[in-house]
C-alpha cells in the first residue's frame, strides 16, 4: 500500500513539476518537438493532411488558451455575443487557427529556429517569447509568442509574425462582418471559411 501510495505521490508531483515549467523552454520544447516529427514523418512530408492536423491537435492545441484568443480577435465586438456565441465563435476560430499553422506547417523543409534568450521576473504573468526563423536563401523571419499564467501552466494567446499579430490582424475584418451580419454572421462567415479550408487541404492528400 504504501508502494502504491508513493508512486501516486511521484505522479502528482513530476505534474506539477512540468506544470510549473519555463515558458521559453515550453516554446521552445513543444516547437522542437513537432518540427523534428515533422523532418522524420514521410507521409507529412508527402503531403498527408490529415496526420499534420493531428499532430498539431495533440501536440500544439493544448498549449493554447482560445478564448482569449477568440476576446482579442473580436476586441468590442466580443461582449456583444452571448455566452453560447462565445462558445461557438471560440470553436470556429480554433479550428481556422489549427488550419491556418498546419498549412503553414506544410511548407516546413529546413528551416531552423533560434531562439532568443527571455528576461522575465518571477512574479511575471505574461511574457513575450522572441524566436527567429532562419530560412536558407530568404530573410529571417521574427516569430514571437504572447504567453499568460494560468493557474500552473503557462498557455499561447497570441502569436506575432514579423510583427503582425496573428489573432489582432482579424480584427477589422471581423468587427465588419458582425456589422454586416451580426454575430450570428460572423460565426456562419467562419465556418465557411474552415470548410473552404478543409476542402483545400483534403485535395492535397
Amino acid at each position: 500500500m504504501k508502494r502504491i501510495a508513493g508512486f501516486i505521490a511521484a505522479l502528482l508531483f513530476a505534474t506539477v513539476v512540468f506544470a510549473q515549467e519555463a515558458p521559453d523552454v515550453m516554446v521552445q520544447r513543444v516547437t522542437d518537438e513537432v518540427l523534428d516529427l515533422i523532418r522524420k514523418d514521410k507521409d507529412i512530408q508527402t503531403g498527408h493532411t490529415q496526420k499534420l492536423l493531428d499532430l498539431v491537435e495533440k501536440k500544439v492545441l493544448p498549449n493554447f488558451n482560445f478564448t482569449h484568443m477568440t476576446a482579442l480577435a473580436l476586441g468590442k465586438e466580443w461582449r456583444k455575443a452571448s455566452p453560447q456565441q462565445q462558445q461557438q465563435l471560440t470553436a470556429e476560430f480554433k479550428i481556422l487557427l489549427v488550419r491556418t499553422y498546419s498549412n503553414a506547417l506544410s511548407s516546413y523543409k529546413d528551416q531552423k529556429v533560434v531562439y532568443k534568450p527571455l528576461k522575465m521576473g518571477a512574479a511575471d504573468t505574461d511574457v513575450l517569447i522572441r524566436t527567429e526563423l532562419i530560412q536558407p536563401g530568404s530573410k529571417p523571419v521574427q516569430l514571437d509568442y504572447s504567453l499568460e499564467k494560468m493557474d500552473a501552466a503557462w498557455k499561447v494567446y497570441d502569436v506575432v509574425v514579423a510583427g503582425i499579430s496573428l489573432v489582432t490582424n482579424y480584427r477589422d475584418q471581423f468587427a465588419q462582418e458582425v456589422r454586416n451580419g451580426g454575430i450570428d454572421g460572423l460565426i456562419a462567415s467562419i465556418a465557411a471559411k474552415n470548410k473552404s479550408l478543409e476542402t483545400a487541404q483534403a485535395g492535397k492528400k
